[in-house]
């Protein structure tokens, strides 16, 4: 993640956050730790149409790069691996939820909008 100055212009914390968070698979991945809790890595990719194996690890490592979600690994055979929010990343619910009300909102929003 870059650095970010004191002095930064309006919206660059913006810039920051999206930065961590954005993309198309992050708010995913986020929104099921924050409503499921504890998932494993294969529990995630059924929940998430369309990922692949390669993505869904490669944003779970930055996610977990960035303090936002924890991986735990169990020493069992097969492998267990478990992933959750962080702490830090426990604040993120409250967005989470809201940005799924409004993406419901959007789609009733369209919806209504090609009827007209």
């Amino acid at each position: 993640m870059r650095d970010t100055p004191n002095d930064c212009p309006f919206g660059c914390t913006v810039e920051v956050a999206m930065e961590a968070i954005g993309g198309r698979w992050k708010g995913a991945i986020l929104f099921h730790l924050a409503d499921e809790g504890v998932l494993r890595f294969g529990q995630l990719r059924k929940r998430i149409p369309g990922i692949n194996q390669r993505m869904l690890t490669n944003q779970l490592r930055k996610l977990e790069e960035v303090g936002i979600i924890k991986r735990t690994v169990f020493p069992v055979v097969p492998p267990r691996v478990d992933y959750e929010l962080t702490e830090f990343g426990d604040t993120l619910k409250p967005l989470l939820f809201q940005l799924k009300k409004w993406g419901q909102d959007y789609i009733d929003f369209q919806i209504a909008m090609s009827e007209e």
